[in-house]
Parts: C-alpha cells; structure tokens; sequence
C-alpha cells in the first residue's frame, strides 16, 4: 500500500486529537480447517483484590474469524476484552496476537502498541472532524496519498464515499457506527474488538448493522472478537460463540452446535427458553411426563444412568399443545407471550414442571385452559444428570 505507517493500530479514541476548535479453560475443536492462528489466550485470570473477574479462560482465534464472548452482565466478558487490547493487565495467563507475546509473566504491551483495533458501545467519534478525518485519525501519520487512498477504499467498503465530508452529527446512528468500523480497520489491525457495538442502536436498526457489520468483517478478511450479551445477536453473525459464565469459559463452538448441544445446564439455560423435563432412564427407553422416548433420541450414551432420573432439555419448537378436557390433560395454560407470528405458552404440567410451546398466532388458548403436551421434536435431545 506504501507509506509511512505508525507502529499502532489502535488508537484511544477517548484522547483528543490536537485541533482548534478483561471453571478451567474448556477443550475445544473445529469442525473445518482451520487457518492460521491470530490470537492465543492461556490461562488468562484476572482478580480485584478478593474477587476473581475471569479465571483461567483460554481460546485460540483464527484469521478470519468472527469470535463472539457471549454471556450475562457481569460474567467477565469485557474485562477479557479489555485484556486484549492492552488496557487492563492480567493477574496471570498469556496473550500472543500474530504469535508475538503481548502479556505474559515477563512482559506487558500496552494498547498503544498493540496491533489491536476497538469499536466501542458508544461510537466516540470526533464531533468536529469529518467522516474522513475521522476515519484517518488513527493513520494521520502516514504519507497523504496512502492516507487518501486507504480512506477512500474504507469509506466505500462501509458504504459512506458520498458522506466524507460530512460530522459525525450529520450521520444517522447506523451511518455513525459504520464510520467507527472504519476508522478502527484503517490501521489493518491483526485483531479488531468490538464491545457490545450494537447496544445503543433501535432494535430495527441493531438487526440490519449486525448483518452489515459482519459481511464488512468478512469482505475486509479481518479477525474479529465481539463482546455481547445478547444471544440473538451472537447467534446470528458469529463463526464461533464463547459462553463465559462467572469469570469462567463455559463452552466454545459453532452458533448451531452451542445451541442444539449445550454441554451445560448454563449454557442451555442462557441460549434461548430452555425446560427440563424430569425423565427416568430404563433399558433403551426414557420414561417422561409426556410419554417415552427410545435413549437413541438422546444426544449422548445414557448407558451407565440406567435406572436413574435425568432431566431432558426441551425447547418451545420441541413441544406441541392441544386442547383437551381436564380427564385427558397433561396441564394447564398459565401464562402466554404474543411474539406477533407466534405465541408461547408455558404449561404447568401435573408434577409442578413448567414446560413452553411454540405455536402459530392462529393457535390461541386461554389462561387455566386444560390441554396434552406432546413432544414433536424431530431432533437429538441434551439431557442433563438430575442434580
């Protein structure tokens, strides 16, 4: 591309520019070939004083990939994020981006010397500054015509080449969050992190950047590590989701694998209405409130649980109701969500479960109605050893 880079691709966007005006790590696999490994974290633990943040979380990211940290407030998300781009230090663990050590027992790189890109919550875009000096900021030591070339290049990439000279207040919020994945790739960072970049968007507006973030990530080719606690949203952009739970790694794989297969009872509680029907486990048949199901329709062995209860995962879209008189019903209708295509009831079952249907918005039932519950999932099952 040619001239003179800075030794930086991140830039804090919270300085001023000069103007007049952060459980054991879990084993995880690919399910493809994979690429070079851009970013590896070992061990990585983080502690304030008597509390632990985030303990001995490992991951290993490739180029190209779009890695989502997915969990509830508080789980340490951000504070592994923050560790990776240099702005808090670690008690103990290893960061290596591009096979270089960043943070280690010997040494610590700040952010500022990281080849790391941030894309905040809230944009921090320059007021004063166009689009395009916004974009430059962080390249605005390089040669002029590189700067100009690489502008332009970006600007058309994200779709804002006719807003280039236009402020930040000019730009609708999609528009503006568009300019900060700009200005965060024209270093070409090794690794761009985004924390919670859609939270301050409307929800019609969130759907669409996410789906216009990540096809920029992968048309730019950039190696990407997003922090969220929105499921939806992980789910849907993400090659690989990483569930953190209290400071710790709960599990890593593809969005589809996570979802269908959750490894714990966390995991499966956190992604999506997850119930847990009480199941006892006999031969080659599960026994359940809503009938038996052969073990082959688990998504495991149960052969060492023979005769012992276990719980089985089950979904909205796994169950069925239908209306029925009080002689013949599984339970009773307690609460229902209009979702406009589709309601969800939740169904008190006799033994006190409370289970959720997914059903068609044509399909009402009413609030104490009777009703049979089937299972209609035509899907492996997780099932969990009862606690």
């Amino acid at each position: 591309m040619g001239g003179t880079a800075p030794n930086m691709s991140q830039t804090n966007p919270y300085t001023e520019p000069e103007s007049d005006a952060a459980e054991m790590p879990v084993v995880e696999s690919h399910d493809e070939e994979t690429g070079e490994t851009v970013l590896e974290i070992d061990g990585l633990t983080r502690t304030y004083e008597q509390e632990c943040a985030v303990e001995a979380f490992s991951l290993s990211v490739d180029e190209g990939e779009l890695v989502t940290l997915l969990g509830p407030s508080g789980c340490g998300k951000t504070t592994t994020l923050r560790m990776i781009a240099g702005l808090e230090r670690p008690t103990e663990g290893t960061i290596h981006i591009d096979g270089s050590a960043v943070a280690d027992d010997d040494a610590f790189v700040p952010s500022e010397r990281r080849d790391v890109g941030l894309v905040f919550q809230n944009f921090a875009l320059f007021p004063h500054l166009t689009v395009e000096e916004n974009v430059t900021f962080g390249i605005k030591d390089w040669d002029d015509d590189p700067k100009r070339e690489r502008a332009e290049e970006l600007l058309e990439l994200v779709g804002l080449l006719d807003h280039r000279e236009k402020k930040p207040d000019q730009l609708s919020g999609g528009q503006q969050q568009r300019v900060a994945l700009a200005r965060s790739l024209a270093p070409e960072p090794d690794v761009l992190l985004l924390d919670e970049p859609f939270s301050n968007l409307d929800v019609r507006l969130r759907i669409e950047m996410r789906e216009e973030v990540r096809r920029i990530l992968k048309k730019a080719g950039v190696t990407a590590i997003s922090v969220t606690h929105d499921q939806e949203e992980a789910l849907s952009i993400s090659d690989r989701v990483a569930i953190m739970n209290d400071g710790k790694l709960e599990q890593v794989g593809k969005p589809e694998v996570v979802f269908e297969n959750p490894e714990s009872r966390f995991v499966a509680s956190f992604l999506g209405r997850a119930s847990f029907l009480p199941s006892r486990v006999i031969g080659e048949t599960v026994e359940t409130e809503l009938g038996t199901l052969t073990t082959k329709k688990l998504n495991g062995p149960v052969d060492a649980y023979d005769g012992a209860e276990i719980d089985v995962l089950v979904r909205p879209d796994d169950l069925e109701a239908v209306p029925c008189n009080e002689a013949t019903a599984d339970g009773h209708i307690v609460h229902r969500q209009y979702n406009g295509p589709t309601f969800v009831y939740q169904v008190a079952l006799e033994s006190g479960t409370t289970v959720r249907c997914l059903h068609n918005h044509a399909e009402t039932f009413e609030h104490g109605q009777p009703v049979a519950v089937s299972l209609k999932s035509d899907h492996s099952l997780a099932w969990y050893p009862k606690t």
